[in-house]
């Protein structure tokens, strides 16, 4: 299928680790240009140095968001902006009774406030241009809460109710907004719920790791690669009907209908 992007510009936050990695080298695959978001320019050079379809940008989204957003819109300029991928790191696994008001504070800013201000700042040239594509990565635990990760299935609900409900206020605009609800994949964020599990059980890394495949139906962690095939054509125009959902990627994990 020609996804129609060749030449697209995107935006694609945590662009040299997991989903975000393999989004953005799977759109530059395709020959659209990308405006790469990371915390550490090594990083960035290191993917993407001497690409002329790249432009980076060092920062934390969670705590320079300003300064993500500014530098974001100078390299945009008076270009037109086709889409971008909402995605960042997740907080600490913790339980309820761990958490502190801090970390609360802190997941807000690292799940929720930084995927507003994105928005808010970049959706209305979309609007103008009556086109464009938001790509949220978020997780399974939205449709299916996991344990040890509170902050995550709390703060990412709120990310759902948020794009839910912008999506009905720009339904006709010509933007659509979804959200992926990753589940188990082989990239280096699962290991930390891995770890924590080890910790309060006592078994081994590769025990829990054993015991968590056994719950996926189809049997193995999901890929990068395989879930940045769907959110390249949920940024393509292949999309324009599809808004305001949130789509699982989790092997048959979740068990509601």
């Amino acid at each position: 299928m020609n996804l129609g992007i060749k030449g697209q510009l995107f935006i694609v936050g945590g662009a040299t680790s997991g989903f975000g990695k393999a989004i953005a080298h799977q759109l530059l695959e395709e020959g659209a240009r990308v405006i790469a978001i990371a915390r550490t320019d090594k990083a960035l050079q290191e993917l993407y140095a001497n690409n002329p379809l790249v432009q980076c940008v060092v920062a934390d989204l969670g705590a320079d968001t300003d300064t993500a957003i500014e530098a974001c819109k100078k390299l945009i300029g008076n270009q037109q902006l086709h889409g971008i991928v909402i995605n960042a790191g997740g907080p600490p696994a913790k339980t309820v009774l761990e958490t502190t008001l801090a970390d609360w504070d802190h997941a807000y800013q690292l799940l929720l406030r930084w995927k507003v201000a994105f928005t808010q700042a970049f959706i209305p040239q979309m609007i103008q241009h009556g086109y464009g594509r938001f790509v949220f990565i978020e997780s399974y635990t939205v449709k299916q809460p996991l344990e040890n990760l509170v902050l995550s299935n709390s703060l990412r609900a709120a990310v759902v109710g948020m794009v839910k409900t912008l999506s009905q206020e720009v339904g006709k605009s010509g933007v659509t907004l979804n959200i992926m609800g990753p589940g188990s994949h082989n990239t280096p964020a699962i290991n930390r719920i891995y770890q924590k599990k080890a910790e309060q059980t006592g078994l081994s890394f590769e025990e829990v790791k054993a015991a968590a495949l056994s719950q996926i139906p189809v049997g193995f962690l999901g890929e990068a690669d395989d879930f940045a095939g769907l959110a390249l054509w949920l940024l393509s125009p292949h999309s324009r009907y599809i808004t305001g959902q949130t789509i699982m990627v989790d092997g048959g994990t979740i068990k509601g209908v």
